[in-house]
């Protein structure tokens, strides 16, 4: 398929790969980057997918670039997105990892009966992981308070999402020397966290509403959000929900020790999926591993 005239955001982190008939849109997360998708993409490619990942508004700069921007401005982007692969593909998957997987969800509100389905990697609806400062729960509260925004700054901490000794490391020093194109914001400021509270909670309201067959893909051992995220959206959204808990990973799914098996699972769903028949009898092994839960 020709990409030509598909909107990628801004900078040239964003790629296209693929050249499938089926295609696929993966949003990255919340000062993150195309590049966490790119294992994730390579593997739907090679089994016959499009698969476009685009740079959201403000995101592969620095901190001042980011707060310039709200979740509607990264919403837009992908929207523009969205709009030029319908122009060439009738069947279009939308997926994502963290934030980006609650904007999937949004695409799908907003486009009713255009996505096939949504790939929803570590869903980030609240951070309640085991890294996460007990406290934390407190930040709704505290945004509600005059200039209570701008006091607060977060700032990414090891493990960083990642169970990969190696490839934390990596990502770690890609951080610490401002490789945000790379490895995405060492920190986030107060103004962005309310962008993203605002998004989740429009998005709760329309979850119900939300049709579409999904595949909800989430860690046991996240570090970053707990699985009631991946329990919340199997029990709200309004279509098919196929929930799969992972091991042997952290909050980075999509490059982790497990990304071949994120890679895999996502395949099938979308062969399930890519016609209007009934799953074939290769369905995904939901309860195998609900269980090991």
């Amino acid at each position: 398929m020709n990409a030509a005239g598909i909107d990628l955001g801004e900078g040239d982190a964003g790629f296209v790969l693929g050249t499938g008939e089926v295609a696929v849109l993966l949003i990255h997360g919340l000062t993150g980057t195309p590049t966490e998708l790119r294992r994730v993409a390579v593997g739907l490619a090679k089994a016959g997918c499009t698969v476009y990942v685009p740079t959201l508004a403000g995101h592969c700069g620095g901190n001042a670039d980011l707060q310039a921007t709200g979740w509607r401005d990264w919403y837009e982007g992908v929207r523009k997105t969205f709009v030029g692969i319908r122009r060439q593909h009738s069947k279009v998957f939308v997926g994502g990892l963290s934030m980006g997987a609650v904007m999937s969800m949004y695409v799908a509100s907003e486009h009713p009966g255009q996505v096939a389905g949504l790939l929803m990697y570590s869903t980030t609806l609240k951070y309640d992981g085991w890294s996460i400062n007990k406290l934390a729960f407190l930040t709704p509260l505290l945004m509600k308070i005059p200039f209570g925004v701008h006091i607060c700054k977060f700032e990414e901490k090891p493990p960083y999402g990642i169970k990969n000794e190696r490839l934390r490391a990596i990502v770690e020093r890609q951080m610490k020397e401002g490789h945000s194109s790379e490895a995405g914001l060492l920190t986030m400021e107060g103004v962005t966290v309310r962008e993203l509270h605002r998004m989740n909670a429009v998005v709760r309201k329309r979850m119900p509403s939300i049709t579409v067959p999904a595949l909800v893909l989430h860690s046991i051992e996240d570090d970053i959000t707990s699985r009631w995220n991946a329990d919340y959206v199997e029990r709200k959204l309004g279509g098919e929900v196929v929930k799969i808990l992972l091991d042997d990973c952290y909050h980075m799914i999509t490059v982790d020790l497990q990304y071949r098996r994120v890679v895999e699972l996502s395949v099938q769903f979308i062969n399930n999926h890519r016609t209007d028949l009934a799953p074939s009898a290769h369905s995904l092994p939901t309860e195998e591993y609900r269980q090991r839960a």
